[in-house]
């Protein structure tokens, strides 16, 4: 009888044992998945805004192409110093998002980041340098946003 309760003891602890490494096996499983899960929401929270991002890109565009064309006596005028601040402060709230601009001019020409719509002859620079940028590009958070629009050196 004494016999009999030794071996159901030893059993009852093996299988303890057993349910207890299953059970750590089982905790250990779910704070790895739980862990993993949390890196994909993050990863997906880091890129949640980038449609919003494009719909201001043309914005940001359109005042680079104003300040490039505008006359030498209107630089200093106080409306227009105030009208591209604004573009400052989106460049700002972009930056803020992990929005950066993609390096061109004078760049080695990179299908990756850049998108070549004409090419321009210099004899004094090597080919594939990018001389001219048609439309900025942009990273968010380390990945293409949007190609930079360039003509390259042939």
């Amino acid at each position: 009888m004494i016999e009999d309760l030794k071996k159901k003891l030893e059993e009852c602890q093996k299988q303890k044992e057993e349910y207890l490494q299953g059970w750590q096996r089982a905790r250990a499983d779910f704070l790895n998945y739980k862990k993993e899960e949390m890196e994909r929401i993050e990863e997906l929270l880091k890129y949640a805004g980038e449609e919003d991002v494009l719909r201001l890109l043309p914005i940001l565009d359109n005042f680079d192409v104003v300040e490039k064309k505008l006359p030498e006596d209107l630089k200093n005028n106080e409306n227009i110093k105030g009208l591209l601040l604004i573009k400052v402060q989106l460049q700002d709230f972009l930056k803020n998002q992990g929005v950066e601009e993609i390096k061109t001019i004078g760049e080695k020409f990179n299908p990756n980041f850049h998108e070549v719509v004409g090419e321009v002859e210099m004899k004094d620079k090597a080919p594939g340098t990018i001389a001219e940028e048609i439309q900025k590009g942009y990273k968010i958070n380390g990945r293409l946003l949007r190609p930079a629009k360039v003509k390259v050196i042939k």
